[in-house]
C-alpha cells in the first residue's frame, strides 16, 4: 500500500507519469453533474476508522445526510469529533442541539472569535485523507455551490500531515465541548444574521408570474386563440397553481367567472389568492358554499356540493358564466362534477390537478378534450426551487427476534410499545427544520392509526388520528390545532393525498407500504409547500420486508427507464433532486434491493399499463416520441424489450389496427434494436435528411453534422455506410445473422458523390403507418442521443454494450459475439470487465482483473500468450494505440458496461505470468486511467 500511497502522491504532486490511485491520489474536488464535494467526503466516512472536522459553518439541512452515515458507522463503533463555533452567529441554536443527539460524534466548541475553518480528516488503517478548501458542511457548499477543496492522501508519519494532526490536536485542546448549558446561553443571545433573514413578504407576496406559469399562460393563451374549448394544467402541489389560475383569468377577462372546488375552506383561500392578481372591488368576488350564496358577483367561488343542488344550478343560465376553472380536477370525472360539465357552456373550461392519473382509471384527459396545456411535475419544481427541498431518509422498519414488518404483520406487533419507542427514536434523531415537530404520519390501517395516536401522546407527543370516519368539520379542527402548534402530529391512513394544505408541515412519516408511485409523491408533495422560515422537509420512510419497496427509488427519482441497474444505482449512492436528497440506510437499502431482484420492471405487462395510462392522456395511440415527452416508461424500454422486434409490433399486440409487410417489419426492427438507443446520430441525421431530399451530397451530409454538434472522419462515413447497407451485421451469430433479421436489403445507396434511400426503402415510405413509425423511431433517437456527446466517439459513464463499441469504433463488422473480454486492432482495443463473477471458474475470477483503486488495475491477456505474442506486442508498442476500458459491477445488471474512459499500461509492470488452476501463460499488466473516477462512480462499481 506505501508503494501505493507514494506513487499516487507523486502522480498528484509531481509528475503524471507516476501511477495515480483514485482513493490516494491528491484530487481538486467540485460540485458539477457528476460529482460533488459531499460524495466524497461520505465515501471517507464509509472507509474510515475515525475521523476529526473543524467546520465553522454549518447548516442543519446537510446534517440529515449525516446522520444516515454516522447510524451505519455507529454499528461498526466508529467514532469522530467535530469541532465547530459560533462565528458570526451563522450557526443556527437547532444545529447544535440536532448534532447531540448524534452518539457517535463528539463535538467540541472553538474558543476563538474569528473561527473559520473548512478542514475534514479521516484516519483509515494505513493512511490518513484530508479534505481543505472552501466549502463549510452546508448544502450550497457541499452539493450546489462553485467551491473547490483539495483532498489529499499521506502516511501519518509525512510532515503535512503531521502539522495538520498538531493543528487540530491543539484547537481540539483550545476547545470545549457542547453542552446544553452553553446551547440555552447560545439561545438566549442568538440573533439572525442580516443575510439569513427570510420574511413572509420574500416568500408569500411575490405574485407575478414566474417562469413556469409564463409559459403555462403563453400555452393556455393559444388553446384559447385556437377555438379550444378545454384545456388541463397539471402543476405539482406548492408551485402556484392558484395563481396560474388566476393569471389565466386576468388574461382572458372574463365577463363572468365560476371557479369550482370541493372544500369550502380551498375555496375561501382561492378567492382571496384572485384578489390579490386580478385586484377590483371586494364586492366582486362572492363565494357559494353552505349558507352562503353570493352568487350576483362577478367572480364566483363555488363548492361542488352546494353548486349541484337542483334548486342552485338551475338559477343560473347555462352561458352566465364564460370562463369556469375546476380546481383538483381529477375529480371531474365523479357525477356531480359531471352534472356541472353537461350543465355549463362557458367560451373556456379550464382544469387544474397536480394528480391527473386516477386511481380508478377514470380519464381525466379526455374530459378536458386532451388539451395538456402544461405540466410541471414534482421532480421539475424542485430542480427549478419552486418548493421547499426535502431530505428523504428510508431507514430500516423494526425488527425483533428476526420479525420485520410486512404485508401481513399483525396490528399488535404494528403498534407495540417497542416498535413506538423505535420510530420515535428515529424521528428524534433525524428531527426536523422549526423549533416544533408540525408533522404528518402515513400508517396502513385505520385502527392503527388510532392506536399509534393513543401511543404518541402517552409518550408526551400530542397526535390525533384523522380517518374518513371524522367528519370534515373535525378534520378542519384538527388541522388548525396542527398549524396552531397544540398538535405535533396528525396520524391518517390516505386522508391526506391531496386537497390539504398545510404549509407548516416539516416532518413526513411513511409506517406503511408504498402501493403506488402516484399515491407517495402524493404523500410526501403534502410537505413541500414553501413557509416563512421552513427550510426544508425531513421525510422518514420506514422500510420493512415489503413487496413493493421497488417502488420507492423510482417514485422519487421520477424514473422511467424502468431499468434495474438504474434502480440499483438510485439506492445505493444518495441522488439529489435540486437541493433535496435521497439517502438510504444499509439495511433499507439491502431491502430495497431484494425487492428489486425478485421484480419485472419491463414486462409486456408493465409496457401494457403504460401504454394505456398515455393513450387516455393524449386521446391517440401514443408513438414512441410520445412516451419520451409524456410517457411514465421511457421509449428505450419499447427498444430493448427482447419480445418486441419493434414499436409497431407493440402497437400490433395491444389490438390497433396496423398492417406492414415483411420487409417494412425488418427495417423497424433494425432503426430499433441499433439506432433509436441515440447512442451515435449520425446515421439517424443522414436518414432524416433523405426523407426531405431525394439526394444528399457529401458536403450536405457533413454540413448537417457540423450544425449538430457531430464528429467526422473518413473511418466514421465508412461506418455509417456500413450500418446503412447492414454490411456492418454480416458476421454469423448462431443459426442466423441479423442482417438477415434486418431484410437483407441495404436502406441506403452512396455514390462517389451522393447518398439516396434505397428504391425498395423508398416504395415502403409511400404506406403512411410505416413512414409514421420509420419516422417516429428517428425522432426518437434523435431526442435521446443529446444524453451523449456527439463530438466524440463515446460518452464518459455512459453504458455501452459490446456490439455498441464495434459500432462506435467505426469497424466495418460486428465482431462483438467472439470479443469476450477484448479485441486488439490497429489503432484502438476496448477491454471489458465484469468486476464481480458469479462463479470462481469465469474468467475475471481467474484472472484477477480488477480495479479496486478507481484508477489502475491489474489487467491480464488471454491465455495463452506470451510477451511475443503479435497482440501483446502490438498493444506496447504501437505509440498511436488508444484502450478503452469498459466495466460493470456484476452480471446481473446486463450485457452493458459502463465507459469509463482511455488508459495508457505502465511499461515496467508488464510481466508474463502463470494463471488459472492450469497455470497457463498470460501477460499482465497494470492500466492507468487517464480520467480517475467520480466518487459516485467508484462508489457504484467497487463497493458493496
Amino acid at each position: 500500500m506505501n508503494k501505493a500511497l507514494k506513487d499516487a502522491i507523486l502522480n498528484g504532486l509531481y509528475d503524471s507519469h507516476f501511477p495515480g490511485h483514485e482513493l490516494y491520489g491528491p484530487r481538486l474536488l467540485e460540485n458539477d453533474k457528476n460529482d460533488n464535494i459531499w460524495l466524497t467526503l461520505r465515501r471517507e466516512l464509509l472507509t474510515c476508522q475515525s475521523f476529526t472536522w473543524a467546520v465553522a459553518f454549518i447548516t442543519q439541512d446537510m446534517l440529515v445526510q449525516l446522520k444516515v452515515v454516522l447510524a451505519d458507522l455507529a454499528k461498526k463503533h466508529v467514532t469522530g469529533t467535530l469541532i465547530t463555533g459560533d462565528y458570526l452567529g451563522f450557526n443556527e441554536p437547532n444545529v447544535f442541539a440536532e448534532l447531540t443527539k448524534i452518539p457517535n460524534l463528539k463535538v467540541k466548541i472553538a474558543d476563538q472569535t474569528n473561527f473559520h475553518v473548512k478542514g475534514y480528516l479521516f484516519k483509515h488503517e494505513n493512511y490518513e485523507t484530508v479534505v481543505i478548501g472552501s466549502a463549510n458542511f452546508t448544502r450550497a457548499a457541499l452539493l450546489a455551490n462553485c467551491e473547490w477543496a483539495l483532498k489529499v492522501s499521506s502516511t501519518e508519519n509525512a510532515a503535512l500531515t503531521k502539522q495538520i494532526c498538531r493543528q487540530l490536536q491543539k484547537l481540539g485542546q483550545e476547545s470545549a465541548p457542547l453542552t446544553s448549558t452553553w446551547i440555552m446561553n447560545y439561545q438566549r443571545q442568538w440573533k439572525r444574521p442580516n443575510f439569513q433573514k427570510i420574511t413572509a413578504k420574500n416568500i408569500t407576496q411575490e405574485i407575478s408570474p414566474n417562469k413556469m406559469q409564463k409559459q403555462a399562460l403563453q400555452n393556455l393563451n393559444e388553446l384559447v386563440a385556437a377555438g379550444q374549448k378545454r384545456g388541463l394544467v397539471v402543476s405539482a402541489t406548492g408551485t402556484g397553481k392558484t395563481y396560474l389560475g388566476a393569471f389565466a383569468v386576468k388574461d382572458f377577462a372574463p365577463k363572468k367567472f365560476l371557479y369550482i372546488v370541493h372544500r369550502r375552506q380551498i375555496a375561501q383561500k382561492s378567492l382571496s389568492s384572485f384578489r390579490k392578481v386580478i385586484a377590483g372591488k371586494k364586492a366582486d368576488y362572492g363565494l357559494l358554499s353552505g349558507n352562503v350564496h353570493e352568487s350576483n358577483c362577478k367572480y364566483v367561488f363555488a363548492t361542488v356540493q352546494t353548486l349541484t343542488q337542483k334548486n342552485v344550478l338551475n338559477q343560473f343560465d347555462p352561458a352566465e358564466f364564460d370562463y369556469i376553472l375546476i380546481d383538483e380536477a381529477h375529480r371531474s370525472a365523479s357525477p356531480s362534477y359531471q352534472r356541472i360539465l353537461h350543465y355549463f357552456k362557458p367560451k373556456f373550461w379550464l382544469g387544474m390537478t397536480a394528480t391527473p392519473e386516477r386511481m380508478d382509471k377514470q380519464n381525466v384527459y379526455q374530459i378536458f378534450d386532451y388539451n395538456l396545456a402544461y405540466e410541471i411535475r414534482l421532480r421539475d419544481a424542485l430542480e427549478e426551487k419552486m418548493l421547499t427541498p426535502f431530505h428523504y431518509v428510508g431507514v430500516q422498519d423494526y425488527e425483533q427476534d428476526g420479525q420485520v414488518i410486512d404485508e401481513t404483520t399483525n396490528l399488535r406487533y404494528l403498534t407495540a410499545d417497542e416498535r413506538v419507542k423505535y420510530i420515535l427514536k428515529q424521528m428524534n434523531y433525524y428531527g426536523y427544520c422549526g423549533a416544533k415537530a408540525c408533522g404528518l404520519i402515513f400508517c396502513s390501517r385505520q385502527i392503527e392509526a388510532k392506536k399509534l395516536a393513543v401511543k404518541f401522546i402517552q409518550k408526551g407527543h400530542p397526535a390525533v388520528a384523522l380517518t374518513n370516519e371524522d367528519s370534515e368539520a373535525d378534520r378542519q379542527k384538527t388541522v388548525k390545532q396542527l398549524k396552531e402548534g397544540s398538535l405535533e402530529y396528525i396520524v391518517t391512513v390516505d386522508l391526506f393525498n391531496e386537497g390539504v394544505d398545510v404549509p407548516e408541515l416539516n416532518q413526513i412519516i411513511m409506517l406503511r407500504n408504498t402501493q403506488s408511485s402516484i399515491v407517495f409523491i402524493q404523500q410526501l408533495g403534502r410537505g413541500l409547500r414553501k413557509y416563512p422560515g421552513k427550510e426544508f422537509v425531513t421525510v422518514l420512510d420506514f422500510i420493512g420486508n415489503y413487496r413493493n419497496n421497488y417502488l420507492i427509488p423510482i417514485a422519487l427519482n421520477g424514473d422511467t427507464s424502468r431499468s434495474r441497474d438504474l434502480a440499483r444505482r438510485e439506492t445505493k449512492l444518495p441522488t439529489f433532486v435540486g437541493l433535496s436528497t435521497i439517502n438510504f440506510s444499509q439495511i433499507a437499502a439491502a431491502r430495497i434491493l431484494q425487492s428489486l431482484d425478485k421484480v419485472k420492471l419491463d414486462g409486456l405487462r408493465e409496457l401494457r399499463q403504460a401504454y394505456t395510462e398515455l393513450k387516455q392522456k393524449i386521446g391517440r395511440p401514443p408513438l414512441l416520441l410520445d412516451f419520451a415527452h409524456y410517457g411514465s416508461v421511457s421509449p428505450l424500454v419499447f427498444a430493448e424489450n427482447r419480445s418486441l422486434k419493434h414499436y409497431g409490433n407493440f402497437l400490433q399486440k395491444m389490438g390497433e389496427k396496423l398492417v406492414l409487410t415483411k420487409y417494412e417489419s425488418q427495417v423497424l426492427a433494425f432503426i430499433t434494436k441499433e439506432l433509436v438507443n441515440g447512442k451515435r446520430p449520425h446515421e439517424l441525421l443522414l436518414l432524416k435528411l433523405l426523407l426531405t431530399k431525394t439526394s444528399i451530397s457529401n458536403e450536405e451530409y457533413c454540413t448537417e453534422l457540423d450544425r449538430n454538434g457531430a464528429y467526422h472522419t473518413s473511418e466514421l462515413l465508412h461506418s455509417v455506410d456500413d450500418i446503412l447497407t447492414l454490411s456492418f451485421f454480416d458476421v454469423k451469430s448462431g443459426k442466423s445473422t441479423k442482417k438477415a433479421e434486418y431484410g437483407n436489403y441495404p436502406l441506403i445507396e452512396h455514390d462517389l458523390l451522393n447518398y439516396r434511400l434505397s428504391l425498395k426503402l423508398t416504395d415502403a415510405l409511400q404506406d403512411k403507418d410505416f413512414r409514421m413509425l420509420f419516422l417516429d423511431a428517428i425522432k426518437t433517437g434523435l431526442l435521446l442521443s443529446k444524453k451523449y456527446r456527439s463530438d466524440k466517439q463515446f460518452t464518459l459513464y455512459k453504458q455501452y454494450d459490446r456490439e455498441d463499441v464495434c459500432r462506435l469504433l467505426n469497424w466495418p463488422q460486428d465482431v462483438s459475439a467472439p470479443m469476450y473480454g477484448y479485441r486488439v486492432e490497429n489503432k484502438e482495443t476496448p477491454i471489458f470487465i465484469t468486476y464481480k463473477k458469479d462463479s470462481d471458474k469465469k474468467r475475471n475470477a481467474i484472472y484477477n482483473n480488477s480495479l479496486a483503486d478507481g484508477c489502475s488495475l491489474r489487467w491480464y491477456t488471454r491465455s495463452p500468450r506470451h510477451i511475443a505474442s503479435p497482440e501483446v506486442q502490438k498493444l506496447l508498442h504501437n505509440s498511436q494505440m488508444k484502450i478503452h476500458l469498459f466495466v460493470k459491477q456484476n452480471d446481473a445488471t446486463g450485457k452493458e458496461f459502463f465507459y469509463l474512459g482511455q488508459a495508457k499500461i505502465q511499461k515496467d509492470t508488464v510481466k508474463e505470468e502463470k494463471i488459472g488452476p492450469k497455470k497457463k501463460a498470460a501477460v499482465g499488466m497494470n492500466l492507468l486511467l487517464s480520467t480517475p473516477l467520480s466518487a459516485s462512480m467508484y462508489d457504484l462499481l467497487f463497493t458493496e
